[in-house]
């Protein structure tokens, strides 16, 4: 910090140039991320409520009120009439609150003290967190031989130790066996329902499923509300009230996020996306990213890539005949395209279509990659 205040100009000049260092959205050389450009219209929201908190909520009375609404919507959308949740960080504090509940409730009621969560190998580094943060044990089950979880791995990994199964196609196992149920949707939850409702195969991974417990799905993804902007969706209010603990100087008496103070904005701006949008706009918005990684799939076989698996959503694994995938990655990060590799199913070059990436961004990819095969 500066002895002398400078001034406003000079401090945006140098923002400016700083900022010059980070990829930009609207280039369409990201690649490989999950998030996207927030949508101006949230932005413009965002901004208005910048300084509430609803770590508070007595204080911001009105932005709570939004807060549940959103959690209504997102509940409504994913077949649930009455659901209780909080608008939170991202996918990881989304996914940290559903472990912890599955834990605390697994100790309350069934005695557990040492637990396991069975996950599969194809899981979100989140839980690790989670697992080491809760001092629980993971046990990773195998995948079968279209890349989802092995139902007989999970029957297998089950033990009077586990406290929480995650996965999407499970639900029967868990319910059978009175197992906490956690589905990380963090990035299909806002496409799914969509896809399906427009006649696109894909598996149902909701509350009408009877042994789903609790979603993650994050509205600064697919939802294009600006981050950060996760979502937890719990089936029951006993799964908060378990992670409960006593907050005696707030307007409220029990706090169950995992952070304190939280910023109203997201909740604010993913109502009123999700608003501007309706259930219309996001379904055609879906059905275009699918479009586009369709046109890349086969643009990527025409040329002669080895696509790893059929996609089912905006996401798509490749691989080159002969170049290794992080050398594969690095040629073309030279070429100002930014990739991820993935590690699971196998290792591959995976591109997540997202609404920043134009088809005139996708004929330019195929282009290099034609001059590097």
């Amino acid at each position: 910090m500066k002895d002398e205040p400078m001034d406003k100009e000079d401090i945006l000049k140098k923002l400016s140039e700083i900022h010059k260092l980070d990829y930009d959205y609207a280039d369409g050389r990201i690649l490989g991320s999950m998030c996207t450009q927030a949508h101006p219209f949230a932005k413009e929201v965002y901004c208005k409520f910048l300084d509430t908190n609803l770590g508070d909520p007595g204080l911001f009375k009105g932005t709570k009120y939004l807060e549940d609404e959103v959690v209504r919507s997102i509940g409504n959308l994913l077949s649930l009439d009455e659901a209780y949740g909080n608008i939170v960080t991202g996918g990881t504090e989304a996914n940290i609150m559903a472990v912890r509940a599955a834990r605390n409730h697994a100790r309350k009621y069934k005695g557990i003290v040492d637990g396991e969560i069975i996950i599969p190998s194809s899981a979100h580094f989140s839980f690790k967190k989670a697992a080491d943060m809760l001092n629980l044990k993971i046990v990773e089950v195998d995948l079968d031989e279209n890349y989802k979880m092995d139902v007989e791995s999970v029957k297998e990994s089950v033990s009077d130790k586990t406290v929480a199964i995650v996965a999407i196609e499970i639900s029967k196992i868990a319910h059978e066996n009175n197992i906490y149920f956690h589905v990380d949707a963090a990035f299909g939850g806002f496409s799914i329902p969509f896809l399906r409702d427009a006649g696109y195969d894909l598996p149902v991974f909701d509350f009408s499923l009877e042994g789903v417990c609790s979603i993650t799905v994050d509205p600064h993804k697919m939802g294009l509300a600006p981050i950060p902007a996760g979502g937890i969706i719990f089936r029951k209010k006993e799964y908060l009230q378990v992670m409960a603990v006593d907050s005696p100087y707030l307007t409220v008496k029990t706090q169950s996020t995992i952070v304190g103070t939280r910023i109203g904005a997201a909740s604010a701006a993913t109502y009123a996306i999700i608003n501007y949008f309706g259930k219309k706009g996001y379904s055609q918005l879906a059905q275009e990213l699918m479009d586009n990684t369709y046109y890349l799939k086969d643009g990527l076989q025409e040329i002669g890539y080895e696509i790893v698996c059929e996609p089912e959503l905006n996401l798509l694994a490749f691989n080159h005949p002969n170049i290794k995938p992080r050398d594969f990655a690095e040629k073309l990060g030279k070429l100002g395209w930014n990739v991820s590799v993935a590690k699971c199913p196998i290792e591959a070059i995976r591109v997540v279509l997202m609404n920043h990436i134009k088809k005139r961004h996708i004929k330019e990819l195929l282009e290099d990659l034609k001059e590097i095969y």
